[in-house]
């Protein structure tokens, strides 16, 4: 049986100031991490090798050509069921599925530049930006990825806010704002004591969470911009918040992942859910642990809540206001992955009955409540993508990412 519970460690301790995870995005990934599972992965031989032209930073038609290895996949973001890019150290990927062809067998490389990719966002199948770690430079394209351009800088990305766009000029990334495509950027009011990035819905609705003290917690909502931060609800709790990851999909709804202690490679979160704009809360799921100690804000008489696969925490990938996937981690199995959902608003919790490969990192990204894509990568083997049709019932290997393709595939 393998053993790489350190590489969960280095994951976890990022993971819990982003993402959804999610990068996807995503909890449980880091720009650490990706590096060094990069660099191990070239050592090791694995890896899909494309060549594209090298641009610097644009897709053209240079001369010069250099091989990209697809050897740590860092981010995921899904057009539709059959589109999608992704991105790893230094490059960005798109794949188109013919009517002959199985989702995601073949990609075609756009983007060479310096950096990692930390998160894709894409506002349909032409408009798209990249946001890369470390530099927090911001890249986008309006054709659909024929051509790549750094357009600005997202601010404090080491705090790692999720990036979204709700037009092609308005986007979001934690406490930043921009109306002009991501080439300038403002900062938003937030609360104090915050933990994690909060997270504006659109410019007027946004969430934070908050934890004066060691013993209690709160959730809190504005609806004006951030002028006025209301507490929507109020939990205690055995030990300090670790971390909050806070998605909204639609207006007055949202999904917060508390994180709590970490121990034995074991790590304790709860996962929260509002349809009404806070009025009432659901705890979706309190994964309580042997060494992470309690669930965040789930008391000992709150039994029934249901508990996700795994030791740790995966990518939260919230679709609308009634389905969520998460994914689950357990370092010392065989299959470390695994992924759950819930299509009712969190009322009931369905863990899937198939295990994956992959001790370095997970991408999960969803194109509705039934199509999706999640890709597991590997120090020592080859990122392999798996494709569902049925909402998660069963999960097929679409594409390992070891064999050479060529250019402009």
């Amino acid at each position: 049986m393998k053993k790489k519970t350190s590489v969960w460690v280095l994951l976890l301790a990022v993971a819990i100031v982003t993402a959804g995870c999610e990068t996807g995005s995503q909890t449980g990934q880091t720009a650490q991490k990706e590096q060094k599972g990069a660099a191990s992965a070239q050592a090791n031989g694995s890896g899909t090798t494309v060549d594209t032209p090298k641009t610097g930073g644009q897709a053209t038609t240079d001369s010069t050509i250099a091989k990209v290895r697809m050897d740590n996949i860092t981010a995921l973001r899904l057009i539709d069921g059959q589109s999608g890019w992704i991105g790893g150290n230094g490059w960005i990927a798109r794949t188109d599925a013919a009517a002959s062809d199985s989702v995601g067998s073949t990609w075609n490389v756009q983007y060479q530049g310096q950096g990692t990719v930390q998160q894709i966002f894409a506002l349909n199948g032409q408009q798209a930006w990249t946001v890369m770690a470390d530099s927090g430079s911001l890249l986008a394209t309006r054709d659909g990825g024929k051509r790549w351009e750094v357009v600005g800088t997202v601010p404090e990305q080491g705090q790692a806010g999720f990036l979204h766009f709700v037009s092609s000029k308005e986007g979001f990334s934690g406490s930043q704002y921009t109306k002009d495509g991501g080439h300038s950027w403002s900062s938003l009011p937030m609360p104090g004591h915050m933990v994690g990035q909060p997270y504006y819905h659109d410019r007027q609705n946004g969430w934070a969470v908050t934890q004066d003290t060691d013993r209690s917690f709160q959730i809190l909502h504005t609806v004006n911009g951030g002028q006025k931060w209301t507490t929507v609800m109020s939990r205690t709790t055995e030990a300090p918040l670790n971390g909050a990851i806070i998605r909204s999909v639609e207006r007055g709804n949202a999904w917060i992942e508390l994180v709590g202690d970490t121990g034995m490679n074991q790590t304790s979160y709860s996962l929260w859910h509002t349809a009404d704009s806070g009025q009432s809360w659901r705890a979706v799921l309190a994964n309580a642990t042997a060494g992470g100690g309690p669930a965040p804000g789930i008391s000992q008489q709150e039994n029934q809540v249901a508990k996700n696969e795994g030791t740790a925490p995966g990518m939260l990938y919230p679709v609308n206001s009634s389905t969520a996937w998460m994914g689950g981690y357990c370092a010392p199995c065989d299959k470390p992955n695994t992924i759950g959902w819930t299509t009712d608003g969190g009322k009931t919790w369905n863990n899937g009955k198939q295990g994956f490969d992959g001790y370095g990192g997970q991408q999960i990204g969803m194109a509705n409540a039934k199509e999706g894509w999640a890709i597991f990568s590997d120090s020592e083997q080859a990122p392999v993508m798996y494709t569902t049709s049925d909402g998660g019932q069963h999960w097929t290997q679409s594409h390992v990412f070891d064999k050479p393709v060529a250019s402009g595939s």
